[in-house]
This record gives C-alpha cells, structure tokens and sequence, in this order.
C-alpha cells in the first residue's frame, strides 16, 4: 500500500472512530437518562405503593411528595426527613428524573421557546409567554400529534411519543423562569386527550395540596374534541377546557380537521351541555381565522347556532403562515369585524394576539421534526 493510501486510510478511520465515540456518547447520555425509573411524574397513591413495597413507612410517600413538588429536590440524596437507609434504598431503582431544556430561542416580544428531550429520543418544545403580571407557560402532551389537521406544522410529523405525567410537568420545573409562572396551557404539541392518562395524572400533582397546588383555574386543556377523554376531563378535573373549532360546519371542519369524522363537534358541543360552567370554570371555543374559508356571515350564524344555550367564550386566533400552506391569513380589520358580529350576536368573543411568530413559537407552528431528522442521522 502507498503512503497516500496509507494516510487515506488513516483519516478515513480516524473519522470513523471520532463518528463511532460519538455514536455510543450519544447512546449512552439516553441509557444513562433510563436507567433509573422517575419518580417526578407520579401521585401520591403511586409514591405510597413504592414504599410500602420497599417496606418503609407510608408517610415516606407524603415526603417523598413534598420534595419533589415543593421543594425542589434533584437528588434523592436531599430528602434529608428520610433516613439514609431508606434514601439508599430509593437511590437503588429511582431518580428524581427531570431534565433540563437543551435549547432555548428568544423573540422581540419577549417569548421564549424551549426544546426538551423526552424519554423516547424525541423532542418537545414549551413556549413561556411572558405578559405584564402573568405569565403563561405553553405545554407539549406529545412529541408530534396524530390527529393531523391541515392547518398545523405539528400534526404534519405523526406521533413519535406520549409524554409522561412526568415529563409534562419538567416543562414547568426545568425553566429558569419556574417561580413566575401565573397560568399553564396544556396547547403545545400534541392532543392531550390522544394522552388522558398521564395529562390527568400532571394535572392531579399540579392541582393537589401534596403537590403542588394550583387552583384548577390557572390550569387551561385544550382539545380537537375526543369524546372519551373530554368526559374524563370533566368529570375527574375541575380546569378550564378549550376546544378546538375552527370551522362550525362538520363538512367543511373534517375537510381541514380529519378528527371531526370521529369526534363530530356537534356531539361535543352537545356533551358540554350536560356541564355547569356557571362558576369559575370555563369552557371556550379556539377559532384560527383563514381568509375567505370560514370567516363569512353565514360562518357566524352557525357558530351562533351551535353554541346556543351554552355558556362560553370564542377565542379568535390569526392563522399563521407556515411554509406550503394554501391557507393565508386575514388582515387585522376582517378579524375585528368578525369578532364585532360574534359579540353583537351574544357570544363573548377576543381575539388572541400572536406571540413568538419570529421563532415559530405560535400556535399552529410548533414542530421538532427537523430536530428529530438530525437525532436519527446521528443514530
């Protein structure tokens, strides 16, 4: 062999090797992240089935509880009102288990975007949006979504994973801006209710006193409309709902929302019907807005149809351009003459101002898939 063969060779391999390192660094950051089970993410009654099977005393779950809800602990090791033997016991099979944000982008407006990986390798992003004395966190359900509506950049990559309680609540945690968090928005990636279990579980710790105990009034679900897990929802939580509409004609709805085939939302509206929100719970309807496709006059005498007799809201949302898309947006002046006609009908009706459009952070935008293209190059 030649000495430039030779040094071919010697580059080629080397490069392989540094890809190979990489490869099994890459690997062994998610084995290392696994290998443990969380304990962040789980109830009271999940955290007394734990120690009861450790055999320690069943009050160690209300403090394994208040250390990870209340008092921020991110090593068993600091749960110091636990004997050593028994944190040694948990350290054994358990992590505290929350992971921090791998990258954060910055808008003019102030909003921010946070990506975080999930269990699966997948990714999710949570928007904070920051707005005089409140500030809303937007939280994923889902990596992707499989309800595949037209109109949104999530839907358009399928479902890679179904977060965890765990995993939903560490959106809220793992930010640097926890503590001055106001409202939580379950309208990031994904349909929670494609997800009931593990979003009833996060919205259980959010709201209970041994967790972290919100009032369900902070505490906004939103949802395409699955019937199964709306009436779970309702009946097992006491948080605000929204429903996605966006079109009051089922034909016209299904055209851009294949849900509604399943979930028709006259059928949902009806199921709304049967609930009191009378009281501090509100049930509202998000509506995006497209130029010329649901914004007509006969538009508004179906939604003033369909909601008769029930209390609630309309949210009005500009639809915002993603890349291909052949929906376009209205201008400022048809969605203030639509929200108009809405309220003279009776129907309290706002329209939501956009926030992060420069960095992809409004609704209808949030998508990993590029994120998650690069993940599998590497793997």
């Amino acid at each position: 062999m030649s000495n430039a063969a030779r040094t071919g060779c010697v580059f080629v391999c080397s490069r392989a090797v540094r890809l190979l390192f990489s490869y099994f660094c890459f690997i062994n950051e998610k084995v290392v992240a696994q290998t443990k089970e969380w304990l962040f993410g789980k109830n009271l009654e999940e955290l007394g089935e734990i120690v009861l099977r450790l055999g320690m005393p069943r009050f160690t779950a209300r403090q394994i509880a208040a250390w990870l809800y209340k008092k921020g602990a991110s090593q068993i090791s600091q749960m110091t009102d636990i004997s050593l033997r028994n944190r040694e016991l948990l350290d054994k099979i358990y992590t505290v288990g929350t992971v921090a944000p791998s990258a954060v982008a910055v808008s003019t407006d102030g909003t921010k975007k946070y990506l975080f990986p999930t269990l699966s390798g997948a990714y999710v992003e949570t928007v904070y949006i920051p707005e005089g004395d409140r500030a809303t966190l937007c939280v994923s359900s889902q990596a992707g979504c499989r309800m595949g509506c037209e109109f949104c950049v999530t839907g358009k990559q399928g479902l890679q994973h179904s977060l965890t309680a765990g995993e939903i609540i560490n959106q809220m945690r793992s930010i640097p801006e926890s503590g001055d968090i106001t409202n939580i928005v379950y309208m990031g990636m994904g349909e929670p209710l494609d997800n009931t279990a593990e979003v009833l579980k996060s919205l259980e710790i959010l709201t209970s006193e041994w967790g972290y105990g919100w009032s369900p009034t902070r505490i906004t679900v939103s949802t395409v409309g699955v019937l199964g897990g709306l009436k779970e929802l309702l009946e097992k939580s006491r948080v605000h709902v929204a429903v996605s509409l966006h079109n009051p004609f089922p034909a016209q709805r299904a055209e851009i929302m294949p849900a509604e085939r399943a979930f028709p939302i006259e059928k949902v509206v009806e199921m709304l019907k049967g609930y009191d929100f009378s009281g501090q719970r509100r049930v509202s309807f998000e509506y995006i807005v497209f130029d010329g496709l649901n914004d007509s006059p006969g538009h508004i005498k179906a939604l003033v149809r369909l909601l008769d007799g029930l209390k609630c809201r309309i949210n009005l949302i500009r639809f915002h351009n993603s890349p291909g898309s052949r929906f376009s947006s209205p201008d400022n002046a048809a969605m203030v003459r639509f929200r108009d006609a809405l309220s003279h009908k009776g129907i309290t009706t706002t329209i939501r101002s956009s926030r992060g459009e420069d960095i992809q952070a409004a609704c209808g935008l949030l998508s990993t898939e590029k994120k998650q293209t690069e993940s599998q190059t590497l793997s």
